[in-house]
């Protein structure tokens, strides 16, 4: 017999089955948590309970937050453990406990897998978007013996009942008088409770009351986008939300809902979307306050929000073109060769610094809120097609965009509001214009025209945390200017300070005279999509290009390929220039500002140099090495901290040959005497085409030679330089050495960035998060994540 014919009706039209099979023999009956975090008026949860009861088994109620979805987040994760911890909190009042898996790294093996093995019974909640389907495929497959059912927790109208409608007008002439009638119901109360699963869940459950901003800090995941102060998650500030919206908004809502400049919406969507409030109380309460402006909300949480949800339930595919109408499909298709005027590359878009004030008012209100006024959300949305160079494309930037900032991002209603933009929902617009072909356009010139753009500003402007923070950020490397762009971007004052003559640390370039030499760091890969994401922007921006070079590999048995070829970036024209080019967006940036002191009162860090500067911060970031920062700031609690960390020295001898030095290879990593690394620099992208070569020696070799005089350290290097196999006679037209104290981490931490609250104080390089340059910038994301999550 199907599970689904087991339950009553008002259930039993709910659910779909993703697995048909019998129960199975097991421990207990599943309930798997993720869009329904309530315990009352959650048909999905009174589910799993009947089917445990049915059984005569307990009930396991499981959430994991594994950080293996694309657009996990500081800001996401606040949110759901906020969220989770209040589901946790009201699951006692009907017997039952929340099991909830957090791990640290996303690559570690979750134990969903298991607990759907161990079950007689899964359920689940209907979420028809990505990453869920697959998941539930994913799960199922390796599961084929398990039952499972699947339950719409979101819709007032079931999901399962309806169909695919792409015109409100249709769905509302289907379905309105349904859900007039449904609305008018009260939920019934589920009346019985199964028992509570007690034994070993298999993990150990994370406890919802710790410090979250700890725990958050410990994930793999983007630290660059901070949690929003004013929309904490959970069923109490979702209600508490929709109190003040009941009492103090609606009657004006159908008047004032299309004024972004004007707090005149609800601002339910995170808390709809995560099921942290119930949509049939919602819809019940507003129907009961009545007036013209509860007449339009229900329009919108019934119609055009349900359509979305029954779209996405039947749609094969929302990310790409195919889930388009063909004639939209079939315009921007045909008009996809236009040219675009300005385009515009992920990071730009993302940091909001576009010629447009209002697109980059909007993008600032996701970048900082977390939230997108709907009306503006359209005009945002229909800028994509002219500024990105491909309709799929412009559709890929605009899903990541809206899901990775917005808290009701990755919804089925954001991809209804998405996909209006390109064409659905919608019909076309005669005559065919330039991009959009018969895609209804949308001007953002005609759109700022109509809003009080000053009011609007200081509506999104407000910095992340609520309040305008003072922050100094010591070292102009890629640490601290990827810690110092995220706060600036987020709306708080940053100044950087670093005592060299530019930015860069070490990824600087030096010249001599006609020279140019890559004197630190000569590439750099991305193995982490966080990072990666920024270097293919920075690619596209032309700020860097793939290295394609010869490069080889020596050791004991002479000159032979590279074994295992990975992607190398180097920047152009210089290594120095990333950093130049975040840089250029910091309004206060000092060289040539060499640190000398750094005293914390209890209030605020004060930063003086010889001459008798000072700067004065509320926080410090210091992404000095270890050994200099210890030496800078007396604290015992760093020093403990930091001791055991130990930053090995590097030479580096930059020379000019008058041939390359070696002919078969660009490049080689050198595994045998007093040299690590030789590379030709010309064989870079757009470096001059002189025989300038860096040698670079061992850590172990230049520890022993640490205070060596330069120019015997010169000789030396070279003439092991001259031994390398098929190594070329060459003459020395240049040659001198650069000696970096603290170049590589002997055993780096794995941590991020370090955080002293008490003494407001971050500390973040490479060395914190595995001594390359994709680890520094990581790095200093995470320093800046810690001071917004504090």
């Amino acid at each position: 017999m199907s599970l689904i014919d087991a339950l009553p009706a008002r259930l039993g039209e709910r659910a779909v089955e993703l697995n048909a099979a019998d129960a199975a023999a097991g421990e207990f009956v599943l309930f798997w948590a993720h869009h329904a975090l309530r315990v009352h008026e959650n048909p999905a949860l009174e589910t799993a309970a009947l089917l445990a009861l049915k059984l005569d088994l307990p009930l396991l109620v499981y959430q994991g937050l594994g950080g293996r979805h694309r657009y996990n987040s500081d800001r996401h994760h606040r949110f759901i453990l906020e969220s989770a911890r209040d589901f946790a909190g009201e699951l006692p009042s009907v017997g039952l406990s929340l099991a909830f898996h957090l791990p640290a790294d996303p690559t570690e093996r979750g134990p969903l897998h298991d607990l759907i093995g161990r079950s007689a019974a899964v359920v689940s909640e209907i979420y028809p978007v990505p990453p869920f389907p697959g998941w539930y495929e994913a799960h199922r497959s390796r599961n084929p013996d398990r039952p499972w059912l699947l339950v719409d927790a979101a819709c007032n109208f079931p999901m399962p009942l309806g169909r695919p409608y792409t015109r409100a007008f249709q769905f509302r002439k289907a379905f309105g008088s349904e859900l007039d009638q449904r609305i008018g119901r009260d939920w019934e109360p589920h009346a019985d409770w199964p028992r509570p699963f007690e034994g070993d869940p298999g993990f150990g459950p994370f406890d919802l009351g710790d410090a979250l901003d700890e725990a958050i800090a410990r994930c793999r995941i983007d630290h660059s986008i901070p949690p929003v102060a004013d929309t904490p998650g959970g069923s109490h500030a979702g209600y508490a939300r929709w109190s003040d919206f009941l009492e103090g908004g609606l009657d004006n809502y159908a008047r004032l809902r299309n004024d972004a400049a004007i707090d005149g919406v609800s601002r339910m969507s995170p808390y709809l979307h995560y099921g942290c409030v119930s949509p049939f109380r919602i819809a019940r309460e507003a129907r009961a306050h009545g007036g013209k402006g509860a007449e339009k909300f229900l329009d919108e949480l019934l119609i055009w929000r349900e359509l979305s949800h029954h779209f996405c339930f039947h749609a094969e595919a929302l990310e790409s073109l195919a889930a388009l109408p063909d004639w939209a499909r079939s315009t921007l298709t045909d008009h996809q060769s236009d040219p675009r005027s300005t385009q515009y590359d992920w990071e730009q878009l993302l940091r909001g610094v576009t010629a447009e004030p209002l697109w980059d008012l909007a993008q600032r209100s996701l970048l900082r809120r977390g939230e997108l006024h709907n009306n503006v959300r359209m005009t945002w949305g229909k800028a994509f097609l002219p500024w990105v160079d491909r309709p799929q494309r412009a559709l890929k930037f605009a899903i990541d965009l809206n899901h990775r900032l917005a808290l009701d991002g990755n919804d089925p209603n954001s991809y209804g509001g998405l996909l209006w933009c390109f064409g659905q929902f919608d019909r076309p617009f005669e005559p065919p214009s330039r991009i959009f072909g018969t895609v209804r356009g949308r001007s953002i010139k005609r759109h700022a025209s109509r809003l009080d753009m000053g009011r609007y500003a200081r509506r999104v402007s407000l910095p992340a945390g609520g309040r305008r923070l003072r922050i100094a950020v010591l070292g102009a490397g890629l640490s601290g200017l990827a810690a110092a762009r995220v706060l600036h971007d987020q709306g708080h004052d940053v100044a950087v300070v670093d005592k060299a003559r530019g930015p860069g640390g070490r990824m600087s370039t030096r010249r001599e005279g006609d020279y140019r030499f890559d004197h630190g760091a000569q590439y750099f890969t991305a193995r982490d999509p966080r990072f990666l994401r920024h270097v293919l922007a920075w690619q596209e921006r032309g700020v860097v290009e793939e290295w394609n070079a010869r490069l080889g590999v020596i050791d004991d048995e002479g000159l032979g390929p590279e074994r295992t070829p990975v992607t190398r970036y180097v920047p152009v024209p210089g290594m120095n220039a990333v950093c130049r080019d975040m840089a250029g967006d910091l309004p206060d940036c000092r060289y040539g500002w060499r640190a000398e002191a750094a005293r914390f009162d209890g209030e605020c860090w004060h930063l003086s140099r010889s001459d008798g500067e000072t700067l004065t911060a509320e926080l410090l970031v210091v992404t000095a090495p270890p050994a200099q920062a210890t030496q800078l700031i007396d604290s015992p609690e760093l020093s403990d901290r930091l001791a055991g960390v130990e930053l090995l020295p590097c030479w580096t001898i930059m020379a000019v040959f008058d041939r390359p030095l070696l002919e078969d290879v660009d490049a080689a990593f050198v595994n045998a005497g007093p040299l690590a690394w030789v590379c030709n620099q010309s064989s870079g992208p757009q470096r001059p085409a002189h025989h300038a070569w860096v040698l670079q020696a061992t850590p172990e070799w230049s520890l022993a030679q640490l205070e060596e005089d330069p120019e015997r350290v010169t000789q030396s290097l070279i003439a092991a330089a001259a031994r390398l196999p098929k190594a070329r006679p060459v003459a020395v037209e240049f040659a001198s050495a650069h000696r970096w104290r603290y170049s590589i981490a002997r055993t780096p931490l794995n941590e991020g960035a370090l955080w002293f609250d008490d003494q407001r104080l971050a500390i973040a390089g490479d060395w914190c998060h595995g001594s390359r340059v994709e680890g520094a910038f990581l790095s200093g994301v995470a320093a800046a994540g810690r001071i917004m999550g504090s």
